[in-house]
C-alpha cells in the first residue's frame, strides 16, 4: 500500500502484458483526481466520456469539470442503460460523435460506467481510426472486479452474447470504492457473483473470507468492500497476465458463465442481469460437476448458501432442456462444436471439460426430478377432513 498526494490510502495492481501493461489503481475518492490521473498517463487533447442516462445524473458533470480543469476538452456521450444497450447500433452512435467532434489518434475515451459501458467503450476505441487509448472508470461491483480489468471488449448478439469484439487493454483502471455507494441494491447483489467465482477458482481462503463476513458484505462495510474488491483484482490481474487472449488458464474465469450466459440469451436480456445468471450458472455447474464425479455434494452446498447468503437468485428458471443447450452452443466457448465447462474439484480449484449432451441431458433431467421433489415436500398439507 502506498499514499497518495492526498494522502488517501491507494492501492496499485499491476497487470503483466508486456507493452500493453498497466496498472489497476483503487482510491476512494480517486474521482476528484482523475484530471491528475490522465495527466500523469500523458493523455492530451480531447477526451471521450462514454457513460450512461443512469450515471450521468450521478457523475457526468463532476467528471467533465475535473477534466476540463485538468485542461482537457471533453465531448460526453450518453448512452442509455442495460445490457440491450450493447450492440453494434451503440457502437455506431459513439463512432458518429467521435467523428463529430474530430476526434484523432491521441484522443482518449474514458468508460465511466459498469460493464456494458465498459464493453461498449473498449470496443469503440479499438475499431476507431484503427486503435485510440482508453480507461476504465468503474462504478458498478462487477465492473470493478471484473469486467474492466482483462481488455474483453465488445457487444452482444441476437443469438449470443459477447459474440463480436476485441481484445483491447485499456491504458490504466481507475477504481473508486465510493461510487459502490450509489448502487441499487441488486447490481450491489449482481457483482458479488464474480467475486464469489474467485473464491471457487482460485482461493479457498477467500471463500472461506466470504462465508465468514457476508453480513459486513451485504452492510457494504468500508474494509471488506475494499478487500473483496483488492483480492478480486488481484486474482483476474494475475489470471490475465498469464493467459491474455484465453488460450488456457484464463479460461477458469468463465467459471458460472456457460449456463450463465445462456440464461441471459434466453431471457432476451430482460430477465436475470448478468450477476444473477452468473450465480444460477455457478450453481447449477458445481451440480453438473457433482453429477459427473468432479466434485463432492460438499462444494455444491457451500456455494449454493453462500449465493443465497448474498441474496443472489440459486435456482433455474423454467427452461427446456433442448433450449438451453442451443443458447450454450452460441456461446463464444464452443471450439469445433464442442461445449466447454469451468467445473471445480472443490473450491479454490477448477477444471475444464468437454460436455457431452447425452451425459448434460441426464443430468438436467435429475434436476428436474430432484426440484419437482424438493416442490411436493415443501408444499402445504392440506387441512385433514
Amino acid at each position: 500500500m502506498t499514499a497518495s498526494r492526498t494522502d488517501k490510502p491507494s492501492c496499485s495492481i499491476h497487470v503483466e502484458l508486456g507493452a500493453r501493461s498497466y496498472s489497476i489503481v483503487m482510491r476512494r475518492d480517486l474521482l476528484q483526481d482523475l484530471g491528475e490521473e490522465l495527466a500523469r498517463l500523458k493523455c492530451a487533447g480531447k477526451v471521450g466520456i462514454v457513460t450512461d442516462r443512469n450515471l450521468a445524473k450521478h457523475y457526468l458533470t463532476q467528471v467533465t469539470r475535473r477534466l476540463k480543469a485538468a485542461g482537457y476538452s471533453v465531448v460526453s456521450i450518453v448512452l442509455p442503460a442495460g445490457e440491450r444497450t450493447k450492440t453494434l447500433l451503440s457502437i455506431g452512435t459513439v463512432m458518429d460523435a467521435l467523428v463529430d467532434a474530430r476526434f484523432e489518434r491521441s484522443s482518449t475515451l474514458l468508460a465511466l460506467g459498469g460493464g456494458v459501458i465498459g464493453d461498449i467503450t473498449g470496443f469503440a476505441a479499438a475499431i476507431y481510426q484503427r486503435g485510440i487509448p482508453f480507461v476504465q472508470v468503474p462504478t458498478s461491483l462487477v465492473a470493478q472486479v471484473d469486467s474492466s480489468v482483462g481488455g474483453k471488449t465488445g457487444v452482444d448478439h441476437p443469438k449470443g452474447k459477447n459474440l463480436i469484439g476485441a481484445f483491447n487493454q485499456p491504458r490504466a483502471v481507475f477504481i473508486d470504492p465510493a461510487m459502490l455507494s450509489t448502487l441499487p441494491p441488486r447490481e450491489w447483489k449482481a457483482g458479488l457473483a464474480e467475486v464469489i467465482k474467485y473464491g471457487v477458482i482460485a482461493d479457498a481462503a477467500f471463500f472461506d473470507y466470504l462465508e465468514r463476513h457476508i453480513e459486513a458484505i451485504n452492510h457494504l462495510t468500508d474494509d471488506t468492500v475494499a478487500h473483496i474488491v483488492k483480492r478480486s483484482c488481484e486474482i483476474k490481474a494475475q489470471v490475465v497476465s498469464e493467459d491474455e487472449r484465453e488460450a488456457d488458464r484464463r479460461r477458469i474465469l468463465n467459471f458460472g458463465h456457460t449456463i450463465g450466459h445462456a440464461l441471459e440469451s434466453l431471457g432476451g436480456y430482460r430477465g436475470f442481469i448478468h450477476g444473477e445468471a452468473v450465480a444460477v450458472g455457478m450453481v447449477y455447474e458445481a451440480d453438473l460437476a457433482r453429477h459427473l464425479g468432479y466434485c463432492g455434494e460438499e462444494v455444491v452446498v457451500r456455494l449454493r448458501a453462500l449465493v443465497k447468503a448474498a441474496g443472489l437468485p440459486d435456482r433455474l428458471p423454467k427452461v427446456a432442456f433442448n433450449a438451453l443447450w442451443a443458447a450454450m452452443q452460441q456461446d463464444k466457448k464452443v471450439s469445433a462444436g464442442t461445449i466447454y465447462c469451468v467445473v471445480p474439484e472443490r473450491i479454490g480449484a477448477v477444471r475444464i471439460i468437454p460436455l457431452e449432451k447425452s451425459q448434460t441431458r441426464a443430468w438436467f433431467q435429475d434436476v428436474c426430478a430432484r426440484e419437482s421433489g424438493e416442490r411436493k415436500r415443501a408444499k402445504p398439507m392440506g387441512r385433514a377432513r
